[in-house]
């Protein structure tokens, strides 16, 4: 069981990361802007603590990522994670690169908890991997994305390939690993790096009232749907027909609030609900 000092101790004396609360939502910020929040060893390793303390946080329901000032990401840190660590032991070099991964795409692909990718400006290269990795990515309209690793004579590797060919046509993804040219928000929407591109005067209220929507649902249920979708994607039919139903089962036995049972008594007894256009009444 962790305690809530614990959790407290972890997100205290950040130096990288700062979090906020806000009913229910934390507010997750890269905190380099002065780098543009590109990502180094020790934002990396702050997150990875962030992110184990927020799973059992109380005050945390959905999990919002950002980043300080007028950029979300400029990426991996060219100078503090690759040129200082170039020559530095077999082993150290291992666990910098292990700390990245760990949290930018292990950890957020089946966080607990919702996660939302706020990108409010400059989105580059490795900044890919933890904005994909999010459940849901809602963009500004002036936010500028890139994946410029072609113009520095490398590919775009820490499976940043691998998270744009999970959310984009091949074609798109081509395209801009291939040319290097940067693209807005709208352009991010249409190829579906984003669910959502609008102005960013507006970018934050959005985010809330989609963190807002995230928090009215069953979060057991809420986990196990987004968990299925990304166990299910490199399974034929047939085995993932026997996973999802097995799954639904699994699902129903440890949801501590019942909700089928009581989405099923609210429409088809007491005919209050309307599951297709709103969801049961968690409260009764």
């Amino acid at each position: 069981m962790v305690s809530q000092n614990q959790i407290d101790d972890a997100l205290n004396g950040l130096t990288t990361v700062k979090v906020q609360f806000d009913e229910g939502i934390a507010w997750v910020s890269l905190n380099r802007p002065d780098k543009r929040n590109a990502m180094s060893p020790t934002l990396n390793r702050e997150m990875l603590q962030v992110l184990e303390a927020l799973e059992f946080d109380d005050r945390c329901g959905v999990v919002v990522l950002t980043g300080e000032g007028d950029s979300f990401s400029a990426g991996m840190d060219l100078k503090e994670y690759f040129r200082e660590t170039d020559n530095a032991p077999a082993l150290i070099k291992a666990q910098i690169r292990r700390a990245a991964g760990a949290w930018q795409w292990r950890k957020l692909r089946f966080y607990a908890k919702p996660t939302i990718a706020m990108v409010n400006g400059w989105c580059f290269g490795g900044a890919f991997t933890p904005l994909i990795a999010c459940d849901l990515a809602v963009a500004a309209d002036e936010a500028t994305f890139g994946l410029s690793e072609i113009n520095w004579g490398i590919i775009p590797a820490g499976n940043v390939t691998k998270a744009v060919s999970q959310v984009c046509g091949e074609r798109a993804a081509l395209y801009y690993i291939m040319s290097g040219e940067p693209f807005g928000g709208q352009k991010a929407r249409e190829i579906g790096l984003v669910n959502e591109s609008v102005p960013l005067a507006a970018l934050r209220e959005r985010t809330r009232e989609l963190a807002k929507t995230l928090l009215g649902k069953n979060p057991t249920v809420l986990r196990q749907a987004k968990h299925a979708l990304r166990r299910v994607e490199p399974m034929d039919w047939d085995l993932s027909e026997e996973y999802l139903a097995a799954k639904a089962e699994q699902t129903a036995a440890i949801d501590p609030e019942k909700g089928r049972t009581k989405g099923m008594k609210q429409f088809l007894d007491d005919k209050t609900i309307r599951p297709g256009l709103e969801g049961y009444r968690r409260g009764e």
